[in-house]
């Protein structure tokens, strides 16, 4: 009988990860992503498999050292289009399904960015890309920038690293550009007729929501025109099969806070009118919960229109779990869930009745899951991990609900670690953000704490999503308030359940969980150790400096650092860094343009200054996510920084 053991920081390398998935036109096969990480060569691959739904057969489709994703079945179900960098840079590939080799269709200088899609008739794939031989290689020379977000987290220096779409003739292999306009454009969807294109432009030079796309249209000759603009979020638009609406999840920019939830509306393209078809449901629609896995398309907020154009199929975040709801597109407000249960479902495809759908739960990495519409239960159609956790021994983990400062009441999660007796030394993870989530889906982080014998603690405190607006919204200008007071109550509370040792505590987080963690130890010194991982620490150097700063930070605070000037000192952990005592690890990606660098050395200096115990971890070319998505030897240094650190003073 095998020996069961904790999960290790290895364990990462053995794991596979669901990252895409698409049924076939019939709705008998589905292609998938698998991607897995080569411990040796320090890099992560993934490679496409075929299932067979009949009769639960799969095999790998690809094979070799390199990145294979993005599939996309054809219309008539012969050929698979995908992306691989098996060149050394991403390229657009096809596949023949019953056999034969693949065959590279693009040759660009710069790779192909994504967003494949193929024309109704399957003689076209659109896609993005950056255009050869146009970068002005900023950085390396003199150079001036006029646009008012310049550069963008994990893409760049935005003027070097426009995107634009292109269509491919599949028989000629011929290439044409549709776009030109200095805008990040992705994510093409084709109208049913197979003559005009929508598609988000983001990073538009006077944009100042960098994040937040237009909505646009172009034809085959490449003229272009806007079809929704100004939204403060807009996202997953698609047509209708029958071509007269367009179905997106969005939230209108009109003057609520940022924290609101976003609803799923329908664009009449002949009146012109836009109906929201969701006022009526209490959370929003599109959210998914936090993960620290790769996820690929797990994380597009997709939407699946049904075939007769009457519903729409979304996620809906409520707490801590994610599901699927049939969403009516006319009529009276209708909304009901399709999926049930203690875990995070995010949707993939939508073929006839059938649903395919990818499925995480609290010990369980994401798993393919096939439910017809028609029917009441559903199946699991991948086991990727099984054979490897049936070895471990998981954490077991509780619900807990408690009454915060004010009484409003705060929902979090308690993995309790499989060696040890209670009370146990006790990490807070703490979310990013602030407006996301934790909930039913696994966490490797939070495992390997488990399985070095920390228990656990993560949850929701003001600002997630998932529990309504006023919940979501009631930090707004009093950043370090309701947030700190929901994070202490829940450690006060697993105290006083006999599950966390009031003597042994750490606490860590990334982002806006960064911000929280640096908070948190210039106010007390019950903590023994801290991880704060890029974070933000000084809200009037961040408005300036990073990526999302111009509107983020006015919107969090309340205006303009010069108009208030108070509220950015009050809500900066930077204003109270001179009380540290705790030990403090800051761990930093040196190419983060949302939480820049020198977020984390401000925070520094002063610690080293006022005698705190503190070190930096900096990752030489990691973006904002690198520690928990990024390059594998960054996220190793990242996991070994952390039980050293936590083990030394915890």
């Amino acid at each position: 009988m095998q020996e069961r053991r904790s999960i290790q920081p290895e364990d990462l390398f053995a794991l596979q990860f669901l990252n895409d998935g698409a049924l076939s036109p019939d709705g008998e096969r589905v292609v998938y992503t698998i991607s897995q990480i080569d411990a040796e060569a320090d890099k992560e691959y993934a490679a496409l498999y075929l299932l067979d739904l009949a009769s639960g057969e799969a095999r790998r489709l690809t094979h070799g050292e390199q990145s294979d994703r993005g599939a996309r079945w054809s219309p008539n179900g012969k050929a698979i289009a995908f992306i691989s960098d098996r060149s050394g840079l991403a390229q657009l590939h096809l596949l023949p399904v019953d056999g034969g080799e693949a065959r590279q269709l693009s040759d660009f200088e710069r790779g192909v960015g994504g967003g494949l899609a193929w024309s109704p008739d399957g003689a076209k794939i659109a896609f993005s890309a950056k255009a050869d031989a146009e970068a002005p290689n900023l950085g390396k020379e003199a150079y001036r920038v006029d646009r008012t977000v310049y550069r963008f987290d994990a893409i760049g220096y935005l003027d070097d690293e426009a995107q634009d779409i292109y269509a491919l003739d599949v028989a000629s292999s011929a290439i044409t550009r549709l776009t030109d306009d200095r805008s990040n454009n992705s994510n093409p969807r084709w109208a049913a007729d197979g003559g005009s294109i929508l598609y988000d432009a983001n990073m538009q030079p006077t944009a100042t929501r960098a994040m937040t796309p237009d909505l646009m249209r172009v034809d085959l000759a490449g003229n272009s025109s806007v079809v929704l603009s100004g939204w403060a979020s807009l996202a997953a638009a698609s047509l209708t099969p029958n071509n007269q609406r367009i179905v997106f999840i969005g939230r209108p920019d009109d003057g609520k806070p940022i924290g609101t939830k976003a609803d799923l509306y329908v664009l009449d393209i002949a009146a012109g009118t836009i109906d929201c078809r969701t006022s009526g449901l209490d959370v929003g629609v599109g959210g998914r919960l936090s993960l620290d896995m790769p996820i690929g398309a797990l994380g597009a907020g997709n939407v699946a229109i049904a075939d007769d154009g009457d519903s729409a199929f979304a996620t809906v975040q409520r707490g801590g779990t994610n599901h699927i709801y049939r969403i009516a597109l006319s009529g009276a407000e209708s909304w009901q869930p399709v999926t049930a249960g203690d875990c995070a479902i995010f949707p993939l495809d939508l073929v006839g009745q059938q649903l395919l759908y990818a499925q995480t739960s609290m010990n369980a990495p994401p798993e393919l899951r096939l439910k017809r519409l028609d029917e009441a239960t559903s199946q699991q159609l991948t086991a990727l991990n099984e054979a490897h956790l049936a070895g471990i021994d998981l954490p077991a983990w509780s619900r807990l609900t408690w009454r915060s400062v004010d009484n409003v009441e705060v929902e979090g999660w308690y993995l309790t670690p499989p060696v040890g007796e209670a009370p146990y030394p006790t990490i807070l993870y703490i979310h990013g953000g602030p407006h996301a989530a934790y909930g039913y889906g696994f966490h490797f982080d939070f495992q390997m704490l488990a399985g070095a014998g920390y228990g656990v603690l993560f949850l929701n405190h003001r600002a997630s999503t998932g529990y309504g607006d006023a919940f979501s919204t009631a930090i707004k200008g009093d950043w370090g308030n309701l947030d700190y007071q929901d994070l202490m109550s829940g450690v006060d509370y697993t105290i006083a359940q006999g599950l966390a040792d009031a003597e042994r505590l750490g606490v860590c987080g990334t982002s806006g969980g960064g911000n929280l963690s640096c908070w948190i130890i210039g106010q007390t010194g019950r903590f023994k150790a801290a991880i704060p991982q890029n974070p933000v620490t000084n809200w009037r150097s961040f408005y300036g400096t990073s990526d999302i700063g111009i509107y983020f930070g006015v919107e969090q605070m309340g205006g303009h650092p010069h108009e208030i000037p108070e509220v950015y000192a009050k809500c900066s952990p930077l204003t109270y860094a001179h009380r540290c005592t705790t030990p403090t690890l800051l761990v930093q990606s040196e190419l983060d343009y949302r939480c820049p660098a020198e977020q984390s050395e401000q925070f520094y200096t002063v610690l080293k200054a006022v005698g705190c115990e503190v070190e930096m971890l900096r990752q030489p070319g990691g973006y904002h996510g690198a520690s928990i998505r990024g390059a594998v030897n960054l996220r190793r240094a990242h996991n070994d920084a952390m039980l050293e650190w936590f083990a030394r003073y915890v």
